[in-house]
């Protein structure tokens, strides 16, 4: 694969992310995959999906996960709803989770990728504890699988990310570092996350955001096309060269509504990341 590939947030028939007609139209050789509804996730349709993948010249770096009930509606129904923070649907998710990185193994894929939900901030409560049990079992489930865990930036500040991944202690966790969740959430300023977080880092997200003008950590950001936001993207690509980062730049821009707009924003960050890559240093 080509050193900082173009890569782009895909999915088959669940998520954000665009479909694959789009991918091969706009010539991007890579993808991130949300993770497919449960009832397409047999054998027979990883084989039709690894296929259509073939035929355009398209590699999966990434599945990501994604259940049922969970919410990005405001930014406590998403500390309420996603992930495996809540503990009710906490075991039931960490099944779905393991089906999911079998299905991402039909289709040769190594890399898993979640938003494992707001991580407790008391390491003494029985509610953190859970939380490192889990990922804890379910990283050593990837590795009999040949797999890894790649957490998502975004809901927790870098110190406190850090800080749970050496609690989980093991050596397939991972992140995909996504710069506009940090300011989407009030998490921290990218460049200087993606600095203290730079030895974990193994795929990211080029997606773009504004700070709101409410709260920070209450009130959402908004999401904007990639280099028209507050993340600096030529900045951002080099500290990711700077870093030692050789893996995609997978592009999110999560506004299925409106495919042709979709496509379009897409294709102008596709143009911007190429433009930026020829004058990093």
């Amino acid at each position: 694969m080509e050193n900082m590939a173009v890569g782009v947030f895909a999915s088959i028939d669940a998520g954000l992310g665009v479909k694959l007609e789009v991918v091969r139209d706009l010539g991007i050789k890579t993808i991130q995959l949300h993770t497919p509804a449960k009832a397409s996730r047999t054998p027979e349709n990883a084989k039709a999906f690894l296929e259509k993948l073939n035929d355009y010249g398209i590699t999966t770096t990434v599945v990501f996960l994604g259940f049922e009930g969970e919410s990005y509606e405001t930014i406590a129904k998403a500390a309420e709803t996603v992930g495996f923070v809540p503990a009710a649907t906490r075991e039931a998710r960490l099944q779905e989770a393991r089906e999911i990185a079998d299905f991402a193994k039909l289709l040769g894929v190594e890399a898993i990728g979640s938003h494992i939900g707001f991580v407790p901030h008391d390491v003494e409560s029985e509610d953190y504890k859970g939380m490192v049990a889990a990922i804890q079992n379910y990283c050593d489930y990837l590795k009999q699988n040949g797999q890894r865990l790649h957490l998502e930036t975004g809901q927790e500040q870098a110190e406190n990310l850090l800080a749970f991944l050496e609690t989980v202690n093991r050596d397939n966790i991972f992140i995909n570092f996504d710069p506009a969740n940090l300011i989407l959430y009030g998490m921290g300023a990218p460049i200087e996350s993606l600095k203290k977080v730079a030895k974990y880092v193994r795929s990211c997200h080029c997606k773009d955001a504004v700070a709101t003008a409410g709260q920070p950590g209450v009130d959402w950001g908004t999401e904007v096309p990639f280099g028209q936001g507050q993340v600096d993207a030529k900045l951002f690509l080099q500290t990711l060269k700077d870093i030692g980062y050789t893996g995609p730049l997978t592009i999110e821009r999560e506004i299925p509504e409106e495919p042709e707009r979709q496509k379009a924003e897409i294709g102008q960050a596709l143009e911007l990341i190429e433009s930026i890559k020829k004058s990093l240093i």
